[in-house]
This record gives C-alpha cells, structure tokens and sequence, in this order.
C-alpha cells in the first residue's frame, strides 16, 4: 500500500452530505482534511443544466449504476438505484426538486430514540443551509448556500390548473410546503441558482476549494476503514490501479450515502456476521443493523392527453432542444433553466392520520425519466406515490472488492399497507384531475387507463409499471443505545468503533415525507457541529400545520362522514 499523507478528518463521499462536511470542518485553516470521491468533475453542461436532468443519470460516468435484485412484489422485476459518482453526488444528477419532509418526519425520528433529531431541533439547520428566493421567515433561511426557487414560476397554465383542481377536490391550498403547512396543493421548490443546478458541489465544495488544508482526491474508490482493534485510524483506496491509505488523527466519516456507506462498513468487517461470512469478509465488529432498514419511495406516472398544444412535448424536436440549449447556455434562462416540476401535493390518504403520506410532482409532458416521449402528441402528467412504506429491506456486500456492487433487496409492496397505498393513490389522482380546472385541457387517460378499476387491476398495473422515486435510506440508522438494531448513535457514531461516523441519508431512522436531498444536507449541517463540538443553534419554537379534525376526515374539503 502507498501512503497518502495524515489528515485530521477522511472524509469518503463528496455528496449531499460530504461537501457540506468538508465546507464546515475545514473552516479552521488548521485542521487538515481529506475528501475522497470515486467520481470526476461535474462541469458538464448536462449537469448544470437543470432541464438536461434525465441525461447525467442514465451516463455510466456520473451514476454508480446499482439495481436491486428481483423484486418479489413487484413480479419479479429488477428496479434501478442511480446513486451520483462525481463531485456533488446525487444532488448532481438528481431531479433538483427541494422537500424537507414534513414535522412529523423528524419528531418521529426522536421517538424512535434519534434524540435531538426533532423538528424543533432540525428545522434551524434547514434554515442555516438555504437561501430562499421568497425570503426568510420562521422556517425559511436568507443567508445559506444552497439556493432554492420555483424555476420559471408557473408560466405554463398547466402548473396552475394543477393547484386549482387540488382546491375545487377539497383539498387545502398551502403558500409553501416547507414552511408552516407542508399538507395542500401549491408551487413546488428547487435547488436551482440563477438558471444552474445547484448541486452541493457548487454551493458548498466550489467557493472553497482554494483552501489549502483541503485536498479532493477524485476517482478514488474506497476499499475499506483501516481499523487498529476497535478504531477507525485511515481509509484505503484505489486510484489508478494503486492501492492507497490516507490516515485520520481525528476520525473518518462514511458519507457515501445509504448503498455505498453501509457496503463500505461491510467491506471493513463491520456488519452482521452472517453477512460477512458469506461474503468471504473476517468479521472484527458485529453489528446486525449494518445494511438493514432500507426504505426508498415508489411512485406511478399518470398521463393524460392534453388538449391544448402548450405542453412540453412540442418542444422535443431536435431543433426545439438546441433553441432551449442556445438560450440557458448563453442567458441561463428560459425551458432550460427548470426542472419542470413547478407545481406539487403533499395530501393524506384517509382520516386518522396527522400528516400527508401522498406526495405529487406535477410535469406539463408526458414522458419518461430517460426523456422519451410517453405518445405522439401533447399530454401532461402527475407523478404519485406513497411517502411512508411499511416493507424494509437490506443490502449485503458479495465479496471484499468494493468493486463488487452489494446485492439489493428494498422488498417493493411486501407490506399490504403499501399495496393499499397505492390504491388509493390512483383512486384519488383521478378524482383530482377530473375537477373543471382541467376541463379546458384534459383528454383521454394514457394510463393507467380507463380499463383498470378494481384493486386487482391496479394491483397488476402498479406492479408492473411502478418505478423507484431514486430515495434510498435508513442503512445505518441512528437510534438509542438499548436499540439492538441501531448501527449509530445519536451523534452519527458507530457503535463499538471509535473514531467512525457515518453522516448521510442512511443515518435516518424512517424516510421522511418527501425527496431526500433537503434532509440530507440538514444532516451534514448539524452533524458537523455535532462533530467540532459547537453548541447546537437554539431549537425552533416555529409551529406547524396539522388540520384539527384530521381523525375524522380525510381533506378539509370533504364533509365528516
């Protein structure tokens, strides 16, 4: 092995997670740290384009290319799991779209034993790390790095007829879903800046990179932790063909989020033992939760044709994509300067329940996440899915290459509940898109199809047609300390391994009530106070939404049964 300098902090991942880490921890001139990443540069136009989303996450280059094995639940399918491989991780391939979850998410976190981890305790980080095109209030911040916004504000009037048929439905109408009431029909917001992507490597990794006590190590593959006994003391690495140690006076931090941390544990004999021994892996720390709990979001595309020539497939042609191109590259404006998701949902999906559990993106096209068209003609769609799975699932290292991709299984719809879910997702999705606000632009039902109707046809069509929402978590969840199947505790460190923390989407002990980027980034943030030792900024006295007679009713809209 070839020795690679001795660093204060290793950190492994340079991702929503890892760029946040390095930013902060070396903020001290003094304090030495290395960021290791398997990927390359991102400034490719198809990154920092923000319509161009589709294009980095189907390249090999950018995308780690992870899929799970045969889905029982799902007929046997085998689902993608993109994961970004380049600077800024998936927050550089991913759909930009900017949800924190809602309170519920994270005072159930510090019930399940992550306490501190309430929303109280987390929503000042979420402020610490935003700048909000709307301003700063209560829930909002004004002065972080990643900058959020609502793209082009809705110029399509299908964006619109969206939230109004969510109202003429029943639903509530909601000013920002981040704020005081994530539940109701509203705009949607991203991490775009100035008509960029704004990846965490832009925000955070970019303005400091000239810091001398940074070093960014890229195409450089993470083998395992070096442990002496029962501590973390360096990470070796490939790059080049060479194998590589760098060492950690202070303490290593896995942020390679929820695949690649809990592989990365594995791979250092750090998981549970039967696991390991199959994997031809010496086992030095039992610790059963290593790679279990694995939670992600499903969703469903529901498409309909549009009556109207106003929606994005008229604009697909190749002469239309290079017009679209000329003007972001030349102004970063215009259809290239938004991900298109610019109106959205967060609604529940029957009385009893204090918080939404049904999440909607709302694209004026139809077509697939690879960019093709669903039909010849325009149409629009509304993608759905129930937020809070019941089924859980695992992954498992195969051998002690990390060049061997870990064996996957999220268990998609194992659980009725999820199955039911879904259901009643399409009942609803339907009911919504037949309010009069869509009358001027409606037509026939691409799909699912006016021919599935009962459970058990929308049970066969869901299983069939149901792709992942990209939102792998929950691998290396944090939890209290009589928690057997707690890999971390309250302050993201290993349990039994000194010296080792992992800070990423896989410390969350359940998903939260939307996309992951935002809770991500929270989590870099109040990690890394956690890890200098600062004081936590002051818990949150800000209230949040939740409709007093939610017992009994299912939206505000509906009369009580």
């Amino acid at each position: 092995m070839q020795p690679s300098g001795t660093y204060d902090y290793i950190i492994v991942g340079a991702g929503s997670a890892g760029c946040v880490l390095a930013n902060r921890l070396s903020a001290d001139p003094k304090t030495k740290v290395l960021l290791l990443e398997y990927g390359g540069h991102d400034r490719s136009m198809f990154i920092q384009m923000p319509t161009a989303l589709s294009i980095p996450m189907n390249m090999a280059k950018y995308n780690w290319g992870f899929e799970s094995l045969g889905e029982p639940g799902l007929d046997g399918r085998r689902l993608d799991c993109p994961r970004g491989k380049v600077l800024g991780g998936s927050s550089s391939i991913n759909g930009m779209v900017y949800v924190r979850g809602c309170a519920g998410d994270f005072d159930e976190w510090d019930s399940l034993g992550a306490r501190g981890w309430a929303y109280r305790d987390c929503l000042p980080y979420f402020q610490r790390a935003e700048t909000c095109d709307y301003g700063a209030d209560a829930y909002r911040g004004g002065e972080g790095p990643v900058h959020t916004c609502n793209g082009n504000g809705m110029t399509n009037p299908l964006y619109q007829a969206f939230i109004d048929a969510g109202g003429q439905a029943g639903y509530p109408l909601t000013d920002d879903y981040n704020g005081y009431q994530q539940e109701g029909f509203g705009r949607m917001d991203m991490t775009v800046r100035g008509g960029v992507r704004g990846s965490v490597a832009n925000a955070y990794l970019k303005p400091i990179r000239h810091r001398r006590n940074l070093h960014v190590e890229t195409h450089a593959l993470s083998q395992h932790v070096l442990l002496e006994g029962k501590r973390a003391v360096g990470i070796a690495y490939d790059k080049g063909g060479i194998r590589k140690t760098a060492k950690a006076v202070g303490e290593v931090i896995l942020a390679a989020g929820a695949i690649g941390s809990p592989h990365l544990l594995q791979l250092s004999g750090i998981g549970p033992g039967k696991t390991l021994a199959k994997a031809g892996i010496d086992l030095v720390h039992e610790l059963p939760g290593v790679g279990r709990n694995l939670q992600d979001h499903l969703e469903v595309y529901f498409q309909f044709k549009c009556r109207q020539p106003i929606t994005l497939n008229g604009r697909l042609g190749l002469v239309s994509k290079f017009f679209i191109g000329a003007e972001w590259w030349l102004f970063k404006s215009g259809l290239g300067a938004t991900n298109h998701f610019e109106s959205c949902a967060f609604i529940r999906s029957r009385p009893g329940l204090k918080w939404p559990d049904i999440q909607y993106h709302f694209l004026p096209a139809a077509m697939r996440y690879d960019g093709r068209a669903a039909f010849a003609g325009h149409g629009f769609q509304v993608h759905v899915g129930p937020n809070k799975p019941q089924a859980r699932g695992w992954l498992a290292a195969i051998s002690p290459d990390a060049n061997d991709k870990p064996d996957i299984q999220f268990n998609y719809l194992a659980d009725e509940a999820d199955r039911e879910g879904f259901r009643q997702c399409v009942r609803l999705t339907r009911e919504i898109i037949k309010q009069p606000a869509f009358d001027p632009y409606r037509g026939d039902e691409i799909q699912p199809g006016g021919d599935i109707i009962t459970d058990e046809d929308i049970d066969a069509w869901v299983r069939a047609n149901v792709e992942s929402a990209y939102h792998p978590t929950g691998t290396c969840r944090m939890g209290a300390d009589d928690d057997p199947g707690a890999v971390l505790d309250t302050e993201c460190r290993v349990r039994g391994i000194d010296g080792l923390r992992v800070v990423d989407a896989s410390i969350f002990p359940t998903i939260p009530n939307g996309n992951l980027n935002a809770p991500t980034i929270m989590v870099g943030e109040k990690a890394a106070d956690i890890i200098l030792g600062h004081a936590p900024l002051p818990p949150s006295n800000a209230a949040s939404y939740i409709d007093p007679e939610w017992q009994v009713r299912q939206r505000p809209g509906v009369p009580m049964r």
